[in-house]
């Protein structure tokens, strides 16, 4: 009768495991098919990712930065021609600034070269009247003695 018993209990364990195994087998085939179906959708996914990057690199639009590459190239290239503008603007106005400051270099020189002559010229024309004032002094003194010696 234990036996039996234990048949029967084994017998409804088996019966429970079988049920378990097929629900499980079940569920394995459902999972399988999700699966499928995930790497079917993840294939068609990265065809069309592939299809759009070669779409954006034929038109070329940058995929990270989603602008026409031709924009911003020539964007750079205005950008470059209006610097080297810039720069040949001022390299025209420096030169000009140059030429200027050596002009007024040559100019201040000049005047400097004068106002050093005018000052040699003044200091010569001082020591010509102290000897001027001298020799008129020893003129004076010569024709006071002069003047003394007649009366």
């Amino acid at each position: 009768m234990e036996l039996k018993e234990q048949n029967h209990h084994l017998t409804a364990a088996n019966e429970e495991l079988q049920k378990n195994l097929a629900e499980a087998q079940h569920r394995v085939a459902e999972l399988e098919l999700q699966f499928g179906e995930l790497q079917r959708e993840n294939s068609e996914v990265q065809k069309n990712l592939q299809n759009c990057h070669i779409l954006l690199v034929s038109a070329k639009i940058d995929p990270v930065l989603g602008e026409n590459v031709g924009d911003a190239v020539q964007k750079t290239e205005e950008e470059r021609k209006q610097v080297v503008s810039v720069s040949s603007d001022l390299l025209r106005e420096l030169k000009s600034f140059g030429n200027a400051a050596a002009h007024q270099r040559a100019q201040l020189q000049e005047i400097q070269t004068n106002f050093e002559e005018l000052t040699k010229a003044r200091e010569l024309l001082n020591q010509e009247r102290e000897n001027f004032s001298l020799q008129a002094a020893e003129l004076q003194k010569a024709l006071k003695e002069t003047e003394e010696l007649l009366l």
